[in-house]
């Protein structure tokens, strides 16, 4: 079972050590969210906290070994926003794919989860973290069904199909009730080929 690594929090700190760079999740909500993880029988693989400094690191992040259907392009997640990510395929994604599309899903496409960098796409960021700099978000690019049908984002948010459009729609607003911020082509150009989901409680859908 996995569990969380020593030294995470509650030993007091030495008065002269740096303290963290990035906002990072009480041990609390991290252990209860490896619970929900269990629960849910999502595998993963708990990741070392990292401070990389300059608004970038990792801490109580994962690594997803099984959600159920395969995702490429993931790295380290925060957990929180790996329970959310598992509970949107699994119970949003797969069940439009079946219903709308008449076909079962045979894997989820990404663009990646954690990655040092800054908002783009938008001037009021002013050099603001994007939150894949804490792993706290994940870029859905689309979806490959067992048909052998594809459906991204980039080609298919204006689909002339009307199930298309409907698949989309209706994940991008369950993602809306499960994610704090989420991004579509609805937002700005740099989104234009992904949805960017992010578990930071902000109520900010696009």
């Amino acid at each position: 079972m996995p569990a969380l690594l020593a030294g995470c929090g509650s030993a007091p700190e030495r008065p002269n050590a740096p303290r963290p760079t990035i906002a990072t999740p009480s041990l609390r909500e991290t252990s209860q969210c490896l619970a929900d993880l269990r629960a849910m029988s999502v595998a993963y693989r708990m990741l070392p906290d990292r401070d990389f400094g300059n608004g970038c690191g990792l801490s109580g992040a994962v690594q997803l070994v099984e959600i159920g259907v395969p995702v490429t392009g993931i790295t380290a997640m925060r957990c929180g926003e790996a329970r959310a990510f598992s509970a949107w395929v699994r119970n949003a994604v797969a069940p439009a794919a079946y219903q709308l599309l008449g076909s079962e899903l045979a894997s989820v496409q990404s663009m990646g989860s954690y990655a040092c960098r800054n908002v783009v796409g938008t001037a009021r960021a002013g050099g603001r973290r994007s939150g894949h700099a804490i792993a706290n978000a994940i870029d859905f690019a689309g979806v490959t069904l067992k048909d052998g049908r594809r459906v991204t984002v980039l080609r298919d948010w204006t689909s002339p199909d009307p199930q298309v459009q409907r698949f989309l729609t209706t994940i991008h607003d369950s993602a809306c009730r499960r994610f704090g911020t989420v991004l579509s082509p609805a937002y700005n150009a740099a989104h234009r080929d992904h949805l960017h989901l992010e578990d930071d409680r902000a109520g900010f859908c696009r």
